[in-house]
């Protein structure tokens, strides 16, 4: 549970942004609309050059205000409003296509991340919380849309506008331009100071938003929890702590911000002020005409406020180079579990039976405990093997290695006599069936949760999965019946009618080998016979394995694995192991009356 003490999820190898090179990773991204970005470039320039076209329109209008052709006058006025009609039409088709760009690629963006995310194996979760995840695939890839939606193509037309205006005021006046030139190196030096000190301000603030995402998310997929427990207050505060290191980290960020965007105005405006003193003392000696003060006055105006802008921009670019790299470690997070290069083909049809050879294998969060010490194990196709033992056994280890969730340390799980490290993971998890021990019902109808297991599967065959299961009584008295929403994370239906929806689920799949991990753990004595029928029923022809604390629920299976500490300790049918006094007696004795060795 969340607490006072969260602190943002951080790799100590993770570079710090200290250059905006690292937008550059974006390139793949926007690489395959280089033609709409050609356009958008050609609309950033025509619109840019257009800009600096009107101050000679102006100067025009400016030293023909005293002449006696009016026509003359009235061409200029006509040749203002049209410059000033290209630039709206240009502006808008900039802003059309740049921003279309964009969305483009940020789609795109978060749907490689996601891609990426979804088929990490679970080791990654143990190390990076899942609301900080959906923090950089939500806010990280905002700050991105508004760069390429916006802040680049600003800061270019910008950039072009400094240098064409610079151009013009050495045309206009050499002077004046050269004296302007001098404030250049004054605005330089507090953007790169206070950059550099926004650039760790903005990382650090992105960090403890994720922070904030992922206690956020942890409680909220928690809240009955918290709430019977009545932990509101703490996580109340907890979250309270996390969001208000957020705001301060903001805070400082902002208040850098506003220094370097004051001192760089007061600079560039005092300049100009400076400059157009020394400029209307030049127009009353005669030095130069009105028309080529104002027209420089303009230009002058235009590359200050495009350096101001740059400043405002700067920092932009900075948090969207932190927000890059954020997105940039999901898309190339290394993986302990991958398919190989070149896989394996798995012979068909698939028998269903699954091999441990000698396996060693410890959770990567906890090292040096081994969950499975030593295992060797065969299931022959078609046998129902059930698992037993106290908790922390490595029972559901058994399960998520056969998923291939994890790779051993050493030794290897076979199916088919292939190992599975050898396959491609969707080619054999696709003759894999999983009823967890905590089923996950998504936010969707009762029939789009069922037809989860097989998505090509009819409406007569999910009917007939449910009924199988015997779900179909319940879901049939919902409002909407089989079209009824199931509300996040199943919240409209009990435990056991969850693990109902979860086994038929598994029935439809009709996979050569099924896993049960305590499937029937939450039901109750007439749901669990109707289901453990079915179960009966499904297991014929099928490899199945039961993880189960529950006894009576394994009493029928062929075989018998006890586990304890990570290693097999005995093997046999029910009444055997009974027999023989040890640890599955133990546990019989403790579920069972005391005539249960007679029977």
């Amino acid at each position: 549970m969340a607490d006072a003490t969260i602190k943002p999820v951080k790799n100590e190898e993770r570079e710090k942004s200290k250059k905006l090179g690292s937008l550059a990773a974006l390139w793949p991204f926007l690489k395959p609309y280089r033609t709409l970005m050609v356009a958008a470039l050609l609309a950033l320039t025509a619109t840019a050059t257009i800009s600096l076209i009107l101050p000679l329109a102006v100067r025009r209008v400016v030293d023909n205000f005293n002449t006696s052709d009016g026509a003359l006058l009235d061409r200029y006025f006509a040749a203002a409003l049209g410059i000033a009609a290209l630039l709206a039409v240009g502006t808008a088709l900039r802003y059309a296509l740049v921003t279309r760009l964009g969305e483009r690629v940020v789609a795109d963006i978060r749907k490689a991340v996601f891609a990426r995310v979804v088929s990490l194996s679970p080791s990654f979760y143990e190390k990076i919380m899942t609301g900080e995840v959906l923090s950089r695939i939500t806010t990280d890839t905002t700050l991105i849309l508004s760069v390429i939606g916006s802040s680049i193509s600003i800061a270019l037309r910008n950039v072009l506008i400094f240098f064409g205006g610079i151009v013009l005021m050495l045309f206009t006046s050499a002077k004046l331009t050269g004296m302007v030139l001098l404030i250049v190196p004054l605005v330089v030096v507090p953007i790169l100071v206070l950059g550099r000190k926004m650039r760790k301000l903005s990382r650090e603030n992105q960090d403890w938003i994720a922070a904030s995402s992922g206690s956020a998310s942890e409680v909220l997929l928690a809240v009955q929890t918290v709430q019977a427990f009545t932990h509101e207050k703490l996580s109340q505060q907890a979250f309270s702590d996390v969001t208000e290191k957020s705001f301060d980290a903001a805070r400082r960020r902002i208040w850098t911000r506003a220094q370097m965007t004051a001192i760089v105005i007061f600079l560039v405006f005092t300049g100009i002020v400076g400059v157009l003193w020394i400029g209307a003392t030049d127009v009353r000696n005669g030095a130069m005409s009105a028309g080529a003060l104002v027209q420089f006055v303009i230009y002058s105006v235009m590359v200050a406020g495009g350096v101001a802008a740059l400043s405002e921009i700067f920092g932009e670019l900075q948090r969207a180079a932190g927000a890059t790299e954020r997105l940039i470690e999901l898309l190339h997070a290394e993986d302990t579990v991958n398919d190989p290069e070149v896989p394996v083909t798995l012979p068909e049809p698939v028998r269903g039976e699954i091999t441990f050879e000698d396996v060693y294998f410890a959770y990567p969060s906890r090292p040096d405990i081994a969950a499975l010490d030593g295992v060797n194990l065969n299931i022959a196709p078609g046998e129902t093997v059930a698992v037993v033992g106290p908790s922390g056994a490595g029972k559901t280890t058994i399960i998520q290695l056969i998923q291939r969730f994890y790779d051993p340390d050493s030794g290897a799980v076979c199916l088919d006599g292939m190992r599975l490290d050898a396959l491609n993971r969707d080619a054999f998890r696709r003759h894999i069936a999983l009823v967890p021990q905590d089923p996950v019902i998504f936010a969707a109808s009762a029939r789009d949760n069922i037809r989860f297991g097989r998505p090509d599967a009819s409406d007569a065959e999910v009917e007939s999965a449910a009924r199988a299961a015997a779900a179909h009584d319940f879901i049939t008295a919902l409002p909407d019946g089989y079209d009824s929403g199931l509300g996040e994370r199943g919240v409209m239906l009990s435990g056991g009618q969850k693990q109902r929806i979860a086994i038929a689920r598994a029935i439809l799949r009709d996979a050569p080998v099924l896993l049960l991990d305590e499937a029937t753990s939450a039901l109750d004595a007439e749901s669990e016979r109707a289901v453990q029928r079915a179960v009966d029923e499904l297991s014929e022809g099928r490899t199945t394995i039961i993880v189960a604390h529950r006894l009576a629920t394994v009493k029928k299976a062929d075989r018998i694995i006890v586990m304890d500490q990570g290693r097999i300790v005995a093997t046999g049918a029910h009444d055997a192991l009974v027999s023989e006094d040890g640890l599955y007696a133990r546990l019989a004795r403790l579920q069972f009356t005391d005539g249960i060795a007679a029977e």
